[in-house]
């Protein structure tokens, strides 16, 4: 195929000469996957959102806007969404974009040999449960091509989140030339099609990620930066050394414990933000004793001190949590689900707690309890994992272990629900809106419903709010699906992130928002010097 061999050729002759731009980004982890139909991790986000572009992608504001659709109509009944593609859209050898390229895409998203964990995505269109389960083929899903430009989604039912998670990562298009010949392995450089701002030239494990401009991308003459180089660093101390060394410009995090310092010596670069995301622990209701002690679950809940872990270990913005849809969300109001403990004060909850355990027949002088806390390679992570630990023994005198593994490892344990008690989870809303955080814990949700929860009411609650276009109705079963949540305490909120990360001086167009998006193309560097 010469298209592959004159691929990096024509992406290194295709602008003129001039001095090359060089933008250089931690992304924390070792990236998963750059399939974007099977990654799921944040990392992996940033880096896709700067080689492909959905039918809605996001703004410098992190705000969703037309991408690869320029418009689109809904019929009045709500169930059919036309899109009209780009004229301009092409993919990264320079043919076009088409309709046809997202039902591929999207067909393969639902086919259950993907095994993808964002297939729910598509649960609002029609026939994309039964394609998932294999009931009905992936073809049977309701997407079709009218025409080169114009993409007909119908829906099972109005889905009032539907356009907004359009912007999500797993709906971006794959380039189905590629993935059909080279299956899984298109993702390697020169044969990964793109058709956003940048493509991928390089990918080095352990050490970097490298993406070149975009030559035929539809706006390719208003991205300022010629390459972006992706670093992974775990471990955030090192990456705040690279950082001060001039080998980054942008950091994917920061260290906790530096914040002060931070905030005293680097304050033109330290960007604190609200972020819409929340970290909590995950029971493993699959696993006893979780699956049948609400009252074990909730004294764990209850004896957890919010404040001590936000104001004296990670005091870098993040705000106590006792419900999972943080502050922010649009549309929805977090404190409506609040349990009625959130306005105890610490020593009332211990209290309460102590009482739980006892009545669980667990504790002094009944039956032992050792739990594993799961967490993500990470010195904040680890921090939190033995305040926990140090609270829960204070308090209840029960014993935890620390369990840290690799990333890969750790998403695939949680997401198989092998860890046996409690996993950390940082979930950061896909989309701006409240079903974002609430529906991965539908039943049917997969393997991002961590816990394995299963619970009737709260589907129907949910499945109810997915079809209610009306907004104060659609609010008020959200509020009531999360108050079910919040009362069978499936998980123990701990707090509301805010998004912290050094941006060197030299960055310009940095845009502080909600979902912590900032794509590369919308940045820029002055000269040094």
């Amino acid at each position: 195929m010469k298209w592959l061999a004159v691929l990096v050729l024509a992406l290194a002759t295709a602008l003129p000469a001039q001095a090359e731009t060089v933008l250089r980004r931690g992304m924390g982890t070792e990236p998963e996957t750059l399939d974007t139909q099977c990654s799921s991790g944040e990392p992996e986000s940033y880096i896709e959102l700067d080689l492909l572009e959905g039918l809605l992608t996001y703004d410098a504001e992190g705000r969703p806007v037309p991408g690869a659709a320029e418009r689109w109509t809904i019929s009045p009944d709500g169930l059919t969404y036309t899109f009209i593609l780009r004229a301009d859209g092409k993919w990264s050898d320079g043919s076009p974009v088409t309709a046809d390229d997202f039902v591929f895409s999207w067909r393969r998203l639902a086919d259950p040999k993907t095994a993808s964990r964002y297939a729910y995505f598509l649960n609002p269109v029609k026939n994309a449960r039964a394609v998932a389960e294999g009931r009905l083929a992936p073809d049977a899903l309701g997407v079709a091509a009218r025409d080169a430009r114009t993409l007909v989604v119908t829906l099972a039912a109005p889905a009032a989140p539907f356009l907004a998670s359009l912007a999500h990562h797993s709906l971006y298009p794959v380039n189905p030339k590629a993935v059909q010949a080279f299956g899984d392995g298109y993702t390697q450089p020169g044969r990964y099609l793109s058709n956003g701002p940048y493509v991928l030239a390089e990918a080095v494990p352990q050490d970097h990620v490298t993406l070149v401009r975009n030559p035929y991308f539809r706006a390719a003459t208003a991205v300022a930066v010629d390459k972006v180089i992706y670093y992974p660093t775990e471990n955030r101390d090192t990456e705040l050394r690279r950082f001060r060394a001039g080998e980054l410009d942008v950091t994917y995090d920061i260290p906790e414990a530096q914040i002060a310092w931070l905030r005293q010596n680097m304050a033109a670069e330290l960007r604190i933000a609200p972020f819409l995301s929340t970290f909590y622990f995950a029971f493993n209701l699959t696993h006893e004793p979780w699956k049948s002690e609400p009252k074990l679950r909730r004294a764990l809940t209850l004896a957890l001190d919010r404040d001590i872990i936000t104001g004296k270990i990670t005091k870098s913005g993040q705000l106590p949590a006792y419900t999972l849809v943080p502050p922010g969300t649009q549309g929805y109001d977090a404190t409506a689900a609040q349990p009625e403990w959130a306005s105890w004060p610490q020593s009332r909850r211990n209290e309460e707690a102590r009482r739980l355990l006892k009545e669980a027949g667990y504790g002094p002088g009944a039956k032992p309890l050792e739990l594993e806390i799961y967490y993500s390679t990470s010195e904040n992570y680890r921090k939190l994992a033995l305040a926990a630990m140090a609270m829960w023994k204070m308090i209840l005198g029960i014993k935890a272990v620390p369990v840290n593994q690799e990333w890969r490892v750790f998403l695939d344990t949680r997401n198989r629900k092998l860890y046996r008690d409690l996993a950390r989870v940082g979930w950061i809303g896909d989309f701006n809106d409240a079903a974002s955080f609430l529906d991965i814990y539908r039943s049917d949700a997969g393997s991002q419903n961590h816990a394995g929860y299963a619970d009737a009411e709260f589907d129907r609650l949910t499945a109810a709010a997915t079809v209610e276009r009306d907004a104060g109705r659609r609010r008020d079963l959200l509020t009531r699906a999360e108050r079910r949540l919040v009362e069978d305490c499936i998980l123990i909120p701990v707090y509301t992130y805010a998004s912290h990360v050094l941006v060197s001086t030299r960055v310009q167009g940095w845009r502080d928002n909600v979902l912590n998006m900032h794509p590369s193309r919308y940045l820029s560097l002055m000269p040094p010097g």
